[in-house]
């Protein structure tokens, strides 16, 4: 079973239990602010996200932050670094978080070790590479309204794929973080917003969405 009590993948399994005769290393804690990986450093790791949030950035010459992704668990970090033999992004912690760190060599042995697993990260590297098409298509929305509206179906459809309610969002991220990722200012997150509620589209507490029932029914 995954941490949410449902049967989970094998990654799920893996994160906590360890493969046959091989644990995992403890998972690490990493504190809301904290950074395990950072861009430009040696990808000699990589990290599975046990519990917790991240957000994944660039940071362009003048200082701009872009928020590339938001990693929850479940989630490899670093994967993308392997082939430059750097990480191409800064991971941070948006809460306090927990990750598993794996050696790539160690990485290496688990999978030869354990068919399933391998099998499973190849999903897991999969299912990360169609988010990321996913986004893709979200930013080719022209309305602010919609690119937040897709983002934020984006992320309950995320939120059910780890047997968690997709009608209720609590977001670590906060409305700068969700601007930076979508390419947009932040007072036109703040409006999209109010425009969605003014539409009975969505609730909004904070940071907590509520969605109707009717428009996350197609993501279960």
């Amino acid at each position: 079973l995954g941490p949410s009590g449902r049967a989970g993948t094998r990654v799920d399994v893996v994160v906590t239990d360890g493969v046959g005769t091989m644990p995992l290393p403890a998972a690490q804690r990493v504190a809301a602010g904290a950074t395990p990986r950072h861009e430009g450093s040696c990808a000699s790791r990589e990290c599975v996200v046990q519990a917790g949030t991240f957000k994944c950035i660039q940071t362009a010459e003048d200082g701009y932050e872009h928020v590339l992704a938001f990693a929850m668990r479940g989630d490899l970090l670093g994967y993308d670094g392997l082939a430059a033999g750097h990480f191409a992004s800064t991971a941070i912690a948006l809460e306090d978080s927990r990750v598993i760190v794996l050696p790539l060599n160690l990485l290496d042995s688990l999978r030869r070790a354990d068919p399933a697993l391998d099998h499973a990260l190849q999903r897991l590297i999969s299912r990360q590479i169609g988010h990321a098409i996913e986004l893709a298509e979200l930013m080719a929305a022209v309305a602010a309204e919609a690119r937040l509206a897709r983002f934020l179906l984006h992320l309950s459809a995320r939120m059910a794929e780890r047997g968690l309610s997709p009608r209720r969002l609590l977001l670590r991220m906060n409305r700068r973080d969700i601007a930076a990722h979508l390419g947009l200012a932040h007072e036109t997150v703040s409006r999209s917003l109010r425009l969605l509620v003014d539409q009975a589209c969505l609730a909004v507490n904070n940071r907590e969405v509520l969605w109707p029932a009717a428009i996350v029914t197609g993501l279960l």
